[in-house]
C-alpha cells in the first residue's frame, strides 16, 4: 500500500472579551501542545496548529479550508476559553471530514495560591468545551470526545488511535472493489445494497466478467512467472508430500501468474479490493489461493464466495492499521468450526485457500492440495497457523433497511493439537465474552459466517468509523449478557431502523 502523509489541523476556540493577552497566552497554550502531540511516540500523525478562532467567518473559512485540504484527515478542536457556541455553527454544518473534540486544559493542577479571576477567565476549557459540546448535539452531529490532560500518554494514544479511525473513514470513500462473478447462489448475507454502499461509505462496487482478468493472467510472461516462483522457493517452506517436485512448480506457477495477472488488472482499473467466486473460474486453471493471500498482504482486501462487504472492510482495516509498529496482521477470515470441550472452547478460523499471511506465527508453508469445490487442478496455498492475543472480528450486514457492524472482542490461541491433514491457513479463537455467550449474540445480530480481522485495531476504533459512517453498531465483549444485548438491538431498531 502505498503510504500518504496526511496531516490533522489543531484549531483552538476562544473570543476576543478577555483582551489581546488572553489571547496570546491561548495561542501559546496551544502551540506547546500542538508541538508535545508531535513529539509523542503514540501519535502516528503530524499535528499541525492553526491559529485562534474567534470569528465565525473564520472558523468557517478554516473548516472549509480543511475540507478541501487532501492532505488533512481531520480537524482536533479544543476550547481553550469560553467560546460561544454559535460562531460555529455554518463551519460545522459544512465540514465533512473526522473532528475530535479534545477536552483538556492547560494546567494540570489548579494553581490555590495565585488563582484569581483573570486565570479562572483565562482557563475555563470546563466552560467553553460544554457550550462547544452543547452545539454539536444541537445540530446531531457525530464527533469523538477524548477527555483528559494532554500530556498524560493514555490521552494521547486515545487521540492517535482516532487518528486511524480517521484515516478509515477518509480513505473509505476511495475504495473500490472488483467483483469477479457474481456471490454464491442463495446465499443471503453475502448479498448488499451497493449503492446504498456508495452512499453510505463511498465504496465503488464494479462487476467485470471472468475473461477480462484471465486476458490479463494469460499475458503474463513465463520468465515473470518463473522469478516469482523463485521469489515463493526462497521465502517459504515447500512441502511437497509425495508429490512430483516438477508437477508441483508448475501448480505454484499456476498461482505466480495468477498473482501477477491479477495485480496488474487490478493497478490499471484502479481498484483495491477483490472478490472471487469458485464457482465462476472461466479458464482458470485453479481458483486463486496462494495469489490472493499475497495480494492481501500486500494490502488489497478480499472477500471470498463474491462477499463484498467483507472485502471492502479488509482494504479499510488493513488501511487503518498501516504503519504501526510490530503490527501483528489483518485478514479476510471465515468461521468453521467449533471446539465444545469445557475450558477449551473455541472456534476454528480459516477459508478455502484465502488467508492472509500477516496473521502468521511461525513458518509459511506452501502446499499444492486438491479442493473439492471449483472444479479445477489442485490450488497451490499457503499454510500457516496464526498469532496469539486479542483481536477484534467484524461483520457488515445489510438488513435490508439498513447496515449494521458487529463487533466482536476475541483471544486467539493456539489449538491443543496439530492438524495435519487440514491445507489451509487457520486461527483459533474464543469469542468475548466466552464461546457460548458470544456465539448467541452473533447470531442474534445477524452476523456473517466471513469476518474482517486484526490484531492491531480495538472495537472502540471500529465502532468510531460505523460511527463517523452513520450506520449501527453492536458491541460483543467481555460485559455482553444475552438479555441486555436483545435489548440493545431492539432499542437500535427505532433509531436507525427508520
Amino acid at each position: 500500500m502505498e503510504q500518504k502523509q496526511y496531516k490533522f489541523w489543531f484549531c483552538t476556540g476562544s473570543q476576543d472579551l478577555y483582551g489581546d493577552e488572553c489571547l496570546a497566552h491561548v495561542a501559546e497554550h496551544s502551540k506547546k501542545i500542538v508541538e508535545a502531540l508531535n513529539a509523542s511516540q503514540v501519535i502516528p500523525f503530524e499535528v499541525v496548529w492553526k491559529p485562534t478562532l474567534i470569528t465565525n467567518e473564520l472558523i468557517r473559512k478554516t473548516f472549509n479550508e480543511a475540507n478541501m485540504d487532501e492532505t488533512c484527515a481531520g480537524v482536533i478542536t479544543w476550547m481553550h476559553t469560553f467560546s460561544p457556541a454559535k460562531s460555529w455553527i455554518l463551519g460545522l454544518q459544512e465540514y465533512r471530514k473526522p473532528l475530535l473534540h479534545l477536552h483538556t486544559q492547560f494546567n494540570q493542577e489548579i494553581p490555590y495560591d495565585t488563582i484569581d479571576m483573570d486565570f479562572m477567565n483565562e482557563n475555563q476549557a470546563a466552560h467553553g468545551d460544554r457550550e462547544y459540546g452543547h452545539i454539536f448535539s444541537r445540530l446531531g452531529m457525530e464527533r469523538k470526545v477524548v477527555a483528559g490532560y494532554w500530556e498524560d500518554t493514555a490521552v494521547q494514544a486515545r487521540i492517535g488511535t482516532w487518528m486511524r479511525t480517521s484515516i478509515g473513514v477518509i480513505e473509505s470513500s476511495h475504495v473500490r472493489v472488483m467483483r469477479i462473478a457474481d456471490n454464491m447462489r442463495n446465499v443471503a448475507v453475502t448479498e448488499g445494497d451497493k449503492v446504498e454502499a456508495q452512499i453510505k461509505f463511498g465504496w465503488e462496487v464494479d462487476a467485470y466478467p471472468v475473461n477480462e482478468i484471465e486476458a490479463a493472467v494469460a499475458q503474463v510472461s513465463q520468465a515473470d512467472i518463473d522469478v516469482l516462483v523463485e521469489e515463493y522457493y526462497d521465502k517459504y517452506e515447500i512441502l511437497l508430500e509425495g508429490r512430483d517436485e516438477k508437477d508441483f512448480r508448475k501448480h505454484v506457477a499456476v498461482q505466480a501468474g495468477i498473482e501477477i495477472g491479477f495485480e496488474r488488472f487490478l493497478k490499471e482499473k484502479n481498484y483495491q479490493a477483490i472478490v472471487t467466486h469458485f464457482g465462476d473460474l472461466g479458464s482458470l486453471k485453479q481458483l486463486p489461493g496462494l495469489a490472493i493471500q499475497r495480494l492481501m498482504e500486500k494490502g488489497y482486501g478480499f472477500g471470498g464466495e463474491g462477499d463484498w462487504k467483507t472485502a471492502a472492510m479488509v482494504r479499510v482495516m488493513k488501511i487503518m492499521t498501516q504503519g504501526i509498529k510490530d503490527a501483528k496482521g489483518t485478514s479476510f477470515m471465515e468461521d468453521y468450526t467449533y471446539n465444545l470441550v469445557p475450558g477449551k472452547e473455541g472456534i476454528l478460523q480459516a477459508h478455502m485457500l484465502e488467508v492472509c499471511p500477516t496473521i502468521a506465527d511461525g513458518p509459511i508453508s506452501i502446499k499444492a492440495q486438491p479442493l473439492s469445490m471449483g472444479d479445477r487442478e489442485d490450488p497451490a496455498r499457503l499454510v500457516f497457523t496464526a498469532k496469539e492475543g486479542p483481536g477484534v472480528a467484524t461483520s457488515l450486514i445489510d438488513l435490508g433497511n439498513r447496515f449494521r457492524l458487529i463487533i466482536n472482542d476475541v483471544d486467539c490461541k493456539k489449538t491443543e493439537k496439530p492438524m495435519p491433514k487440514l491445507p489451509v491457513a487457520t486461527a483459533f479463537w474464543t469469542p468475548q465474552p466466552n464461546l457460548l455467550t458470544g456465539a448467541e449474540a452473533w447470531i442474534l445480530a445477524g452476523g456473517a459466517h466471513h469476518t474482517a480481522f486484526s490484531y492491531d485495531l480495538t472495537s472502540e476504533q471500529m465502532g468510531d468509523w460505523a460511527a463517523a459512517m452513520g450506520i449501527e453498531a453492536v458491541y460483543i465483549d467481555k460485559d455482553t449478557t444475552i438479555r441486555q444485548f436483545k435489548n440493545e438491538l431492539m432499542w437500535n431498531s427505532l433509531v436507525f431502523g427508520k
